[in-house]
């Protein structure tokens, strides 16, 4: 295969995925980019959940364009034949693949209360539960907000939490009152392992109770605030309470949810999450990254399989309000933002009619996503016209110049981690 061709720019041809929680047809802005990108009928009726740009088995990328390539080129495959394109330090590193998985979430309907295992507990799961858990890697993850984007995160304070076992009497119903008076005793001259100990105790409890008790709390949660918002305005976390309820009847995440900070980003806001933090997304549209696995670990507003056990094993229980990312800028264009985790980072550029942007050369690959709008993309003697839907690979050591002669134009871009790549040099 000719050098020239391998060292340019390559067109990639997404993976949806359809799960229940995603929002319909043309709502979806999955939905429009994978017509625009495949050229795919978009069925009115039918959730558009996740887009996939990268290499995991369960939603590879293929070669849009494989120039005697062969037909269907997977970009795993291609990248297999040629690892080169990833630069030295990456090859090193994690081998002749991506180490990231890049996506756009159109979220309906709440995901999964959910944890992802470090790397020691992926392959033990792995190889425990290979159907379960297919990766054995882990999955830290980024949620870049693209619309006003809701989630829950990370566990609540001690006093917050001692608050809801105040004014939350169907918890304290399903834990019994000695777990409750456990958390509720804690003074300030108790250890971090002893609040720990008593989170993870009353958290475990709950998430173990039997179906039929969480269908009568939940039930009796319900009633009661249907009575209280007769008498005085709901707090913000009662309600969202209440329409979790509409959306899963009788399952336990429904009042698991008063233990976990409630989050709200603003487009152009991120929130990062590391291994063993709970956390479920709730609405919204996103970019999303993250390392590539599909690890997850669920126990609550799902009907798929929970695993209980593992996830209350597992978590850290560390306590606060999660760091919420509003990015750097790279650029006058280009805004950075860079999680603590070393196999990815994600740019968002938003260049006006008439401007332009330059990429600089990175000894590692990236994929790019043109969102909206349209305009010229050159990478040394390559230039071609690119346009919404449109997703690209750079290999490494690729300078990128984008232009927008003509309308504005909002691209994202995914690649490895730049505090990792500088200090591989």
């Amino acid at each position: 295969m000719a050098k020239d061709n391998v060292d340019r720019l390559k067109r990639l041809r997404a993976w949806v995925h359809n799960y229940d929680w995603g929002r319909c047809g043309t709502e979806a802005q999955v939905a429009r980019l994978l017509a625009l990108n495949s050229g795919s009928e978009i069925k009115p009726d039918r959730p558009y959940a996740e887009f996939w740009m990268g290499t995991h088995d369960s939603g590879p990328s293929f070669l849009a364009d494989a120039n005697g390539e062969g037909v269907n080129v997977g970009l795993k495959d291609w990248i297999w034949k040629n690892p080169n394109v990833l630069g030295h330090k990456v090859l090193e590193k994690w081998g002749p693949d991506l180490p990231f998985l890049f996506k756009v979430l159109s979220v309906a309907k709440a995901l999964s209360i959910q944890a992802h295992p470090d790397k020691e507990l992926a392959k033990e799961l792995h190889k425990l539960k290979p159907n379960l858990y297919k990766d054995a890697n882990h999955k830290p993850e980024m949620a870049l907000a693209i619309t006003e984007f809701r989630a829950l995160c990370g566990f609540i304070t001690l006093e917050e939490l001692k608050g809801v076992l105040v004014d939350v009497p169907e918890i304290v119903e399903l834990v019994g009152t000695a777990s409750a008076k456990q958390v509720l005793d804690i003074g300030k001259q108790d250890g971090a392992e002893k609040v720990k100990y008593a989170l993870r105790s009353v958290f475990t409890q709950l998430m173990s109770a039997s179906k039929d008790m969480a269908m009568k709390a939940t039930s009796n949660l319900k009633s009661r605030l249907h009575v209280e918002s007769q008498l005085r305005c709901l707090t913000e976390k009662e309600r969202l309470v209440l329409h979790l309820e509409k959306q899963y009847p009788g399952d336990i995440g429904v009042i698991t949810a008063f233990f976990f900070n409630y989050v709200k980003l603003n487009p152009g806001e991120a929130l990062y999450l590391g291994a063993n933090e709970p956390h479920a997304y709730l609405s919204g549209e996103c970019i999303e990254c993250m390392a590539t696995s599909d690890n997850v670990v669920r126990a609550g507003l799902t009907p798929k399989h929970r695993d209980i056990q593992t996830l209350c094993s597992m978590l850290t229980y560390k306590q606060g309000y999660p760091d919420i990312l509003k990015g750097f800028p790279m650029s006058q264009y280009i805004t950075r933002y860079l999680p603590p985790f070393e196999e990815f980072e994600v740019d968002r550029c938003i260049l006006p009619k008439g401007a332009s942007a330059v990429f600089p050369a990175i000894p590692g690959p990236s994929i790019f996503l043109v969102f909206l709008g349209k305009g010229t993309l050159r990478s040394g003697p390559w230039e071609d016209v690119v346009k919404e839907g449109d997703v690209l690979f750079a290999p490494s050591n690729t300078e990128i110049i984008i232009a927008s002669p003509t309308s504005e134009l909002q691209l994202y871009r995914a690649g490895v981690n730049s505090g990792f790549i500088h200090a591989a040099l």
